[in-house]
């Protein structure tokens, strides 16, 4: 089955505020093997100018966690996860996520385009701070493997 192409743009809730911390940072850092001790170790991230620990780039994964689901299980979509397969993973910074951040995502259906015989589903979220400020935006494609609409 296609996927609903009515629901491009379709804009969902903000998911709860995701708390950064520290430890959370660190856990990250080491768990993806990067050393930089910006994202270890607060002196050096004020060293740097930051502040405080920063957060790797691919941090903001954690927090798609949170808002994803509400698209890949709304029932309008007609998404079949079984057929799913992540095609790309994208995040333009406006500046870097600190420890202390609280922060949300605001998701949407940015496209539904069909290449071949699979669809990809490209979703878009705004993270911000609890208090509205804008930080990043992260960009994702997910393959629908079969479900384009074929002609004859």
């Amino acid at each position: 089955m296609a996927l609903n192409k009515a629901l491009e743009g379709k804009e969902y809730a903000a998911c709860e505020p995701f708390e950064v911390t520290e430890d959370s940072i660190r856990q990250f850092a080491a768990a993806t093997g990067d050393p930089n001790p910006v994202f270890r170790d607060e002196d050096a991230a004020k060293a740097a100018g930051y502040g405080a620990i920063i957060a790797p780039p691919t941090y903001l994964t954690k927090l798609s966690f949170l808002y994803a689901p509400q698209i890949v299980l709304d029932p309008d979509l007609g998404l079949n996860y079984a057929l799913v397969v992540h095609g790309e993973q994208e995040f333009e910074f406006l500046r870097p996520v600190r420890a202390g951040d609280s922060l949300l995502g605001r998701p949407r259906i940015a496209a539904i385009t069909a290449k071949g015989r699979n669809e990809l589903l490209i979703t878009e979220a705004s993270i911000e701070t609890a208090a509205g400020e804008k930080v990043a935006v992260a960009r994702s494609t997910i393959v629908s493997r079969g479900t384009a609409p074929q002609e004859g």
